[in-house]
């Protein structure tokens, strides 16, 4: 897999020959890439570490083709815009435009696409690889190594360390008809969603239930233009008036909804408002790019607890002046620079989801995950994702995730996205409840694992960029460990850490942040609110790096 560019040729062989000094001495690595998008915690050192964060270029659009070559680092927003130059667009986006390639095809990533594409490795051609030996190699899904290219997808990094990646685009156009149906049960939305998927014309699909009877199902359409007037497309709810609020010029031409700007509004508030409130369908047409990164502000609705954090009011006024401080590039790193991360379940868990035949057909799985979550946790708002998991290509049953190649198993799973604060949890200590940072860490620690032990039972996976709790033995029962074992001896990875190691939680990964000697706040106040938010907004602000820490000074050496 050639890149042409010399500057990336020459990036690759240091990394190599890092990567080769780690393996001559059969010791560990990580891989640091910059920043990140996980909730779990991460605590690296430049000693353990391959460094691959320089590599942040997109080295080239193929318009004929209809591909990206990107080095690992490029962000979703970087890509977007260098594809739309060539009036492409990548087939699946990660919802925020921080996400990175690399990132998104070594972890597990997913969009309203997903149920055309599959998750985002699926939509990557090609990769170049640094084996854990050093030695470099090109794999694809077809032809060359599909095997090396199925085991690396979703490896977190632990078979080898991603360089180059060739993306699938297709063409882009300046909107997206995007379709919001009301549905009063999780039942009625579940029809709604699999008839979506069955239509071969509708691009993206997805839901968001507000409640277990107010859910909105999401599905687009990539149109070239806006239509003449409001009463056209059934603008408004299938040839209702236009909802309350959407914006008309005197000749009654339709205006764009729009989600990026700083006034504009949230776009679960939006459809909240609009669309699951009054019950009615309503129609928007949505710019392109708005609508791929529409859960950038306010990171899904995550963004709405920072204001119940601080007591502050929350409005379009209050939105608006701390827009900056709402966007996943800010809000991920003050939350892990606080460890408020750890008080909220930021979780995303994937069931089987059966598409076509009869009810049944399915098993029920994606409904129970619904409903004990509701019931359990208690979180609202919800994500419904349905994905495109079967993998049909030749010598595909490799990796982590290597039943996927199996076509007895379901073709599609329903990803439930969960994120929010738990509802309280007496604690044995205290069964009154406590409000204590420490309460709500142990009390969102308890709902992760009561979750995973649903999923157990129900036959699903969570996105492993969350907190794990799993015993190594749960883990191995839900992940194929004997192709993914047998993947890293053939390509010489096995002397490093797992998957499971790597993605677990330990104890201190939760709670107490750990640069006690080097802050400047007490650690009393550290630890309560409102100062261990405005510790994470300052270090965020300063642009701390929570995830490479520097190295303990090697004590002096004694004759």
């Amino acid at each position: 897999m050639e890149s042409g560019d010399a500057a990336h040729e020459a990036a690759v062989a240091a990394i190599a020959a890092r990567v080769r000094e780690f393996y001559e001495r059969r010791a560990p690595f990580q891989v640091y890439h910059g920043g990140t998008h996980s909730t779990r915690g991460q605590h690296k050192t430049r000693g353990d570490t391959v460094d691959t964060s320089g590599l942040r270029r997109v080295l080239g659009i193929d318009g004929p083709r209809q591909v990206a070559l990107v080095e690992p680092n490029v962000t979703m927003g970087a890509l977007v815009a260098a594809a739309a130059e060539r009036d492409l667009v990548p087939v699946v986006v990660p919802g925020f435009p921080g996400i990175t390639v690399g990132g998104a095809f070594s972890g597990t990533s997913l969009e309203s696409s997903s149920c055309r594409h599959g998750p985002f490795d699926a939509a990557v051609a090609r990769v170049e690889l640094v084996l854990a030996d050093g030695s470099v190699r090109a794999a694809d899904q077809d032809h060359a190594s599909p095997d090396l290219f199925w085991a690396a997808a979703s490896a977190f990094g632990t078979l080898a360390v991603v360089t180059l990646l060739e993306v699938r685009l297709r063409p882009a156009r300046p909107f997206v008809r995007l379709a919001h149906t009301p549905a009063a049960s999780f039942a009625d939305a579940n029809r709604l969603l699999r008839d979506a998927v069955l239509e071969p014309a509708i691009d993206f699909v997805d839901a968001i239930a507000f409640a277990p009877d107010s859910i909105v199902v999401c599905t687009g359409i990539i149109v070239d233009a806006l239509p003449r007037d409001a009463s056209q497309d059934g603008f408004g709810g299938d040839g209702a008036a236009a909802a309350p609020g959407k914006k008309k010029e005197k000749n009654n031409k339709v205006q764009p909804r729009r989600y990026l700007g700083r006034w504009d509004p949230w776009f679960y508030l939006d459809v909240r408002e609009r669309v699951a409130r009054p019950g009615r369908a309503v129609v928007d047409f949505v710019p392109l790019v708005d609508y791929l990164f529409r859960w950038e502000r306010g990171a899904f609705w995550i963004g709405r607890h920072v204001f119940s954090y601080f007591w502050a009011p929350f409005n379009r006024l209050t939105r608006a002046a701390l827009d900056s401080c709402l966007r996943p590039r800010l809000m991920y790193p003050a939350l892990h620079a606080s460890r408020l991360a750890d008080a909220y379940v930021i979780q995303d868990a994937a069931v089987p989801w059966y598409v076509g035949g009869t009810e049944a057909d399915a098993d029920g799985a994606d409904e129970e995950l619904f409903r004990w979550a509701g019931a359990e946790l208690g979180i609202y708002p919800m994500w419904l994702c349905p994905i495109r998991v079967y993998r049909n290509g030749p010598d595909a049953a490799h990796g982590l995730h290597a039943a996927f190649a199996d076509p007895s198993r379901a073709m599609f799973r329903l990803n439930i996205g969960i994120r929010g604060p738990p509802r309280p949890r007496p604690s044995p200590e205290s069964p009154s409840s406590s409000s204590s940072s420490s309460s709500a860490v142990r009390n969102v620690a308890q709902a992760d694992r009561a979750l995973e032990r649903k999923l157990l039972t129900l036959r699903g996976q969570k996105l492993l960029y969350a907190r794990v709790h799993y015993s190594e033995a749960e883990f191995w029962s839900v992940y194929d460990r004997p192709t993914y074992d047998a993947d890293r001896v053939r390509y010489h990875a096995d002397h490093l850490p797992s998957v499971y190691d790597k993605v677990r939680t330990r104890d201190g990964d939760a709670g107490e942040a750990k640069d006690e000697k080097t802050s400047w706040m007490p650690r009393a106040l550290r630890k309560a609110r409102p100062f261990q938010g405005l510790y994470g907004v300052y270090k965020a602000w300063r642009g701390s790096d929570y995830v490479l820490k520097p190295e303990k000074p090697a004590s002096p050496k004694r004759f």
